[in-house]
């Protein structure tokens, strides 16, 4: 398996911890019973289960733009030393960034996320320099 499809692996299982977390933290502080029900009239969400929310929500928008970049890279057959590093930028970065949400730690934090963009920047570089360099000018 490509090193990118691997990152891409990761960060898909890492969201699925993400959400188990999110919904640990829903359960303890909102009631399985609650959770269970319509959820029309829910208590007010703790501070961790909101950040942990957040935390979810943050992955998912960088997963978006992340996996299809992968995929098409996958599909054309663009892997180079800038995808790679940019894939594993994107996966360490998300980790690191969840930890630091998930632990309320400021300032940190927005600088992780622009790691992980750089990363899928790179293999949006990568692919769209294939592209020039086959499409005839």
């Amino acid at each position: 398996m490509k090193i990118e499809l691997l990152m891409l692996t990761y960060s898909v299982g890492l969201l699925f911890v993400l959400i188990l977390i999110q919904a640990t933290s829903g359960t303890l502080v909102q009631g399985l019973m609650n959770l269970a029900g319509p959820r029309d009239s829910l208590p007010p969400k703790g501070v961790f289960q909101a950040r942990a929310g957040r935390t979810v929500d943050n992955h998912r928008e960088g997963l978006i733009l992340f996996a299809p970049l992968v995929l098409v890279a996958a599909v054309s057959g663009v892997s180079n030393e800038l995808t790679v590093l940019g894939a594993q930028l994107f996966f360490y970065s998300r980790v690191v960034h969840a930890a630091v949400y998930l632990a309320g730690v400021p300032a940190i934090r927005p600088a992780v996320w622009a790691v992980g963009i750089v990363g899928t920047a790179m293999i949006f570089y990568s692919l769209v320099t294939a592209v020039a360099a086959v499409v005839p000018a």
